[in-house]
Parts: C-alpha cells; sequence; structure tokens
C-alpha cells in the first residue's frame, strides 16, 4: 500500500539557500584559503590567542616565543605567515617586532564559516 506524504509549506528558497551565499569569485576564494591555511596551525592559533588576550591587544615577539616553547626565528616565521594572510599588523619598534590582532580579518574569517 502507498503512503502519501504531505507536501511542505516553507519557502524552499530559505531552506535550500546555498552555505556561502553565492559563487565566490577567485580573488575571494583565494583570499579565504590563505586566511584559513594560516589558522590551519594550532602554533599559529594559540599565538593570535596569546596576542588578543595581551594588554592593549598586541605583543611583542619577545613575549610570544616562552609560551609556545619555539625559538624566536620559529616564531618570527609563523607571525610572518598570519601577516602575510591579513590576520595581524606588525610595528618594528627598535628592534622587536609588536604584533596586534587585525579584528576585521578574524570577523571575515568567521563570516566565511556561517551557514547562511
Amino acid at each position: 500500500m502507498a503512503t502519501t506524504l504531505p507536501l511542505l509549506t516553507t519557502d524552499s528558497a530559505a531552506c535550500c539557500s546555498p552555505v556561502t551565499g553565492g559563487v565566490l569569485e577567485p580573488h575571494e576564494a583565494e583570499r579565504i584559503a590563505r586566511t584559513f591555511k594560516a589558522l590551519g596551525d594550532p602554533t599559529r592559533v594559540r599565538l593570535l590567542s596569546l596576542i588578543a588576550a595581551s594588554d592593549g591587544g598586541e605583543a611583542c615577539i619577545c613575549d610570544l616565543t616562552d609560551p609556545v616553547g619555539l625559538s624566536q626565528p620559529t616564531v618570527s616565521h609563523h607571525m610572518k605567515l598570519l601577516a602575510d594572510a591579513g590576520l595581524v599588523t606588525r610595528e618594528q619598534r627598535g628592534k622587536w617586532a609588536y604584533y596586534a590582532v587585525v579584528e576585521e580579518a578574524l570577523t571575515n574569517a568567521a563570516a566565511a564559516l556561517r551557514i547562511a
């Protein structure tokens, strides 16, 4: 015996909207991929959290090495990748580099993950 299922009365456009809200342009996809590639390493995610939690929202490279247990050149490499992805800014003060999180970049990364 066949069973008849009721039709849904919800708006199909609302339930079936694309996850990204549309097709990304190549440059947008590259930018988003670069951001997530930079965030794909746990050390870099930890460095971002250390900077964000620092007084004034910025941290000296000299203060980032001990918490992650890596050498200064290694931390500098990670910070360069984060800066290249636009997730942090870098300011040279004498011989030390100071980093600050770019809030807008994190907001944009989170928005790229949201389901429409």
